[in-house]
This record gives C-alpha cells, structure tokens and sequence, in this order.
C-alpha cells in the first residue's frame, strides 16, 4: 500500500512539473510575442537624433562621429546566403562616448582593402542594438592576425585601448561594400511548440497512470 502511495504521488509531482514547465512556455510566448511588436514597432519609425533619445534596444538613431579605421575589427560571420566572411566593425566616437559600429558584411578577400572604408561620417543612420555575450563554444580571437569570432569586450579594450557603450550601432543604408545586416524582428519564437510538447507529455503520463491504475486496483 505505501509502495503505491509512493508512486502516485511520484507521477503527480512529475505531471505537476510537466505542467509548470507548460504555463511557463506560455508565459514566454506572451513575453515574446510583445517583444517582437516593440522591435516591429522601433523599426518602423524614424531614425531620430542619438543625443536626443534614451538608449535602448532596437531604437533607429542618426548621429554623427570619428570613425577609427586604424582599429577596424574583422569578426568572422556568414552573410544572408550562408557564405563565410567578416562583418567589419569599427570604434567611433560620438561626442564624449566610444561606440562600436557594425558596418557590415564582406568576403574574405575584400579584408584591408581601400574600398571598404568608403563611408560618410556625418550622415550616420542605425539601429541600435545591446551587445550579446558572447558564446563559449567559440574559438578565442587571434587579436594579432585582427581574425574575431566574438566581440569579447577584453579583447577588444586591449586591442583598441578604450572602454565601449554596451550598444553597437548597426549601420544602415545604401552601402554595398560592406554590405549591412539586415535588422529584423524575426526573432526565434518556438514556445508554442515547446508549451505543446510539455503539456501533451503531462495528459499522456496521466492517462497511462490512470489507465494501469484502474486495471491494477
């Protein structure tokens, strides 16, 4: 009797889990879901002056500054079709503050060529966008070689010598080389799927509980 006392209440605990983690997929969905309506909706306005506007996530600015192409940082990335190559990132200052400005995409072959540095510094539009941690699994930046696989803020204040905004301006516009990321608020979103399965395996312990408990009692 206590054996089986013991089980049920171990299978209930367990749905009661199953069932948490289902609620609180929900509750990221919603979280989600109205994330990406605040990044639609910043993506739709205007670009407005940097000076002007309170920092935050996925605002469009306009500024002007002092682009540092002697610290021009190559960070390794694949473009929209999948081909390797680096993203170009540079220092600028604007006003008393240090940014970093993703410029955009280019093929390896283009690295240190003339041709890439070709951009108005005084007609600057953005969007601006938190710096992500960067992952573990990468390798480490050969800073030597200028070859990054992450924006890892040590290494970048030891190869420029200067301390950054904890946001990176991603340049837009008409350039074609480097050729700009594309910002979009297509952000991953799998909690349904993820709420789903949660809940379809607590209904399938249950009725499996239920169904072996009634054959055996």
């Amino acid at each position: 009797m206590k054996n089986k006392f013991l089980f049920s209440a171990f299978v209930y605990f367990i749905i009661l889990i199953l069932l948490f983690l289902g609620f609180w997929q929900i509750y990221r969905l919603n979280w989600k879901l109205e994330l990406i309506e605040q990044i639609e909706n910043s993506l739709n306005t205007d670009p407005v002056e940097l000076s002007k506007i309170e920092k935050k996530n996925y605002i469009r600015i306009k500024t002007s500054g002092e682009i540092d192409f002697d610290k021009q940082i190559y960070l390794y990335n694949l473009n929209e079709n999948g081909k390797p190559g680096f993203e170009v990132i540079n220092p600028i200052k604007i006003g008393e503050e240090n940014y970093l400005i993703n410029r955009g995409w280019i093929s390896f072959e283009k690295k240190d060529l003339p041709e890439i540095n070709l951009v108005n510094q005084n007609q600057i539009v953005g969007t601006l966008m938190l710096q992500t941690k960067p992952s573990t699994f990468k390798p480490k930046n050969d800073i030597e070689k200028n070859y990054w696989f992450t924006l890892n803020r040590e290494d970048i204040s030891k190869f420029t010598g200067r301390n950054f905004s904890e946001y990176v301006i991603y340049l837009t516009g008409e350039y074609k080389i480097p050729k700009p990321r594309m910002i979009t608020a297509k952000i991953s979103n799998n909690h349904k799927k993820y709420a789903i399965t949660w809940f379809s395996m607590a209904i399938s312990i249950l009725l499996i509980y239920l169904y072996f408990r009634k054959k055996n009692y």
